[in-house]
């Protein structure tokens, strides 16, 4: 079996979503299962998380049938998180109902020895202080993509200003840019993210795609359309974790810009498909043809 290119850490829970479309309960959810899901298609990936005793064997074997490296994940006696919320008609604002964090309240992630030098690592939306405790586990210098949100900025922001000095690449939206950094306009937030340490920002502005900022410039990437959203929960994973997956399978000897945007671009797609379906419902049916397929609408559609 391959080695683990590209590891993922980040919560795996039990979700009940509402969306306008319909309502679903005891779904497969967390940024550790859409990310990982995503990233499956284009390379080896091993899941970072924990789970509670609770968890049913079915949501392994969905992990298993793509491929995910299990070493990383944890079985704790106790409940799995639990997340339920309602999306209002515009699929974009939503409301949570309830959160119930579980044996995810005590999570202190291992890293194990198979992903210490992988060359690819995503520290998805938990608290800045396990992020830089999986960090400091890690051999070698991969390239890091950190996410986070607005909590960890209002409450852990000395410990995610750590983080972000040591990431390769910062990710968030543009509420939680404008938040870090005080400032309004998006090129302004962005200079300022890159003043912190990263050589890379990507701010996602929902279906209007993401902007990539570096020092030598600006990209953007838009999102593709979809027509029939059912839900739209975990497409900013699905988004990061296929961007990661298409870096790491292409075993280029340096990251640059043109790199980043093809692999931005691979990542709106597999976002795409992500939200026309509940959970990982969707992506299991996916293959490798139709996300090329759509890969080439979309350059099509950005082609003057």
């Amino acid at each position: 079996m391959s080695k683990v290119r590209l590891w993922i850490i980040g919560s795996i829970g039990i979700d009940a979503i509402e969306t306008p479309a319909a309502q679903r309960g005891e779904l497969l959810g967390g940024s550790v299962t859409y990310a990982c899901a995503a990233a499956s298609f284009f390379t080896r990936t091993g899941a970072v998380g924990v789970v509670g005793s609770d968890f049913p064997t079915a949501f392994l074997e969905r992990y298993q049938r793509f491929g995910i490296d299990l070493a990383g994940l944890q079985t704790r006696q106790g409940p799995t998180f639990r997340w339920s919320g309602v999306y209002e008609a515009d699929f974009i604002n939503r409301r949570t109902l309830d959160t119930q964090l579980g044996v995810f309240a005590d999570f202190s992630p291992e890293l194990p020895e198979a992903f210490q030098e992988a060359p690819f690592v995503l520290l998805g939306n938990i608290g800045p202080a396990l992020q830089l405790h999986v960090l400091d586990q890690v051999r070698g210098q991969p390239f890091v993509v950190v996410d986070t949100m607005d909590l960890w900025i209002r409450i852990a922001r000395p410990e995610l200003e750590q983080v972000i000095r040591r990431a390769n690449l910062l990710t968030l939206n543009d509420a939680e840019a404008r938040l870090l950094t005080g400032r309004h306009n998006l090129l302004e937030c962005a200079r300022a993210v890159l003043a912190m340490g990263p050589q890379y920002v990507v701010i996602k502005k929902g279906e209007h795609g993401a902007m990539l900022c570096s020092a030598a410039g600006i990209s953007l990437i838009p999102a593709f359309p979809v027509e029939q959203v059912e839900d739209p929960t975990g497409a900013g994973d699905c988004f990061a974790g296929a961007f990661m997956g298409f870096l790491a399978n292409t075993r280029a000897e340096r990251i640059d810009e043109g790199l980043l945007r093809r692999a931005l671009l691979h990542g709106s797609v597999v976002a795409s498909f992500g939200v026309e379906a509940f959970s990982t419902e969707r992506l299991e049916r996916l293959t490798a043809a139709e996300i090329e397929a759509r890969v080439q609408a979309l350059r099509s559609m950005c082609a003057v």
